[in-house]
């Protein structure tokens, strides 16, 4: 990516030597930094039509595809693109458009939002706590780095910016239980640093250059059909797999390490709800979400009453705990659902329930086979 670096003088005499650096302007495309400071961008849909175009960037991880799908059922299958940097599987490539994306790649994602005429984009492309912490400067690269280029395309191209937040975002300075939408923020993590800033980057740009910038701070994110991303809460995914196919599993979290959390269909509902909101309704630009809080001894219990002979062991991961031990235990989700309605449809027995008839099923399936 190319850089120019301004130098202007400094005084009115010509004869002045002196000259101060100014800060580097992006050579490709028009800089936030040129926007004007009473700019007012609005996301609208292309004429003729009621429906964005969206793109989905880091399209492969745990919510990317089950987002696309419910997207495309909204939207119609082609005015949703999902990309990523990896090759996806021939359900994810046949199911609608699959594009290659790079956030590193400033010039590739320019073309990829005026070449597909998008209008709304879904930011989900980052590495994760666990995964981050083992490499910091790629997780610097991805989480930051590739932020900046985001909300440069999505201001310059007037698009509506989804990016998502985390639990991960606060630190063992904050309240935890519950954790309010504004309090004291000193994540541990780079994965957690890299969502304050993201967080910060994206109301500054609202404030400054209009850029509608919309976030949600996701608890745990619990599916059936994708796999762990790498993520502090990932037991809570694991349990369900190992107790349905061997009748026991070892958590890698202490027994009473409570965290809030949410199923996936909600999790996506919530994603919808807050962009499809209207301006006026949002009092804030990062809200909490969730749906359920509790501890991986509790979870144990009720897999107990539909699998009697679950057992469950604690092989603590002290990389892991801390970092559990530094999040909210339970979120305070009141102005998401006073602003714009937000509700939660499943609760601790329906997501036993629902993941465990559905890994139940794939066992079967699979021993059938």
């Amino acid at each position: 990516m190319l850089f120019i670096r301004m130098l202007r003088r400094v005084g009115q005499s010509p004869a002045c030597g002196c000259w101060t650096p100014v800060l580097p302007v992006r050579f490709l495309g028009v800089s936030p930094r040129q926007i004007p400071a009473d700019a007012n961008f609005h996301s609208a849909s292309l004429p003729g039509t009621d429906h964005p175009r969206v793109l989905i960037t880091g399209g492969l991880g745990q919510l990317g595809v089950g987002l696309a799908n419910l997207l495309r059922k909204r939207f119609g299958k082609d005015n949703v693109v999902l990309s990523d940097i990896r090759k996806p599987p021939d359900h994810v490539f046949h199911s609608g458009p699959f594009i290659y994306s790079d956030i590193l790649d400033y010039k590739n994602l320019r073309e990829i939002v005026v070449n597909n005429r998008i209008t709304w984009l879904f930011h989900y492309s980052a590495l994760l706590s666990a995964i981050g912490e083992a490499n910091v400067s790629l997780a610097r690269a991805v989480n930051i780095t590739g932020l900046h280029n985001i909300l440069d395309v999505a201001a310059e191209h007037n698009l509506r910016l989804f990016v998502p937040s985390t639990i991960g975002a606060f630190g063992p300075t904050s309240p935890r239980n519950p954790t309010p939408d504004l309090c004291i923020q000193r994540p541990r993590t780079i994965y957690g640093v890299s969502k304050v800033h993201a967080e910060l980057m994206g109301e500054y740009y609202h404030y400054r250059y209009g850029l509608d910038f919309r976030c949600l701070r996701y608890p745990g994110i619990i599916s059936a059909d994708s796999q762990p991303g790498g993520g502090t809460t990932d037991y809570a995914v694991r349990i369900f797999h190992d107790a349905a196919k061997h009748g026991k599993f070892e958590c890698n979290l202490e027994a009473r390490t409570r965290l809030p959390m949410m199923y996936i269909d909600d999790c996506l509902r919530a994603t919808l709800e807050v962009m499809e909101a209207p301006a006026e309704s949002l009092s804030m630009r990062t809200y909490n979400v969730s749906a359920m809080s509790f501890t991986p001894e509790e979870l144990a219990q009720e897999v107990l009453k539909h699998v009697p002979e679950f057992q469950i062991t604690y092989n603590v991961d002290a990389v892991r705990q801390a970092i559990a031990d530094s999040w909210p235990m339970k979120f305070d989700d009141s102005n998401a659902r006073k602003d714009w309605g937000w509700k939660h449809d499943f609760d601790l027995p329906e997501l036993v329930t629902t993941m465990l008839n559905f890994h139940g099923s794939e066992t079967r399936v699979a021993q059938a086979n």
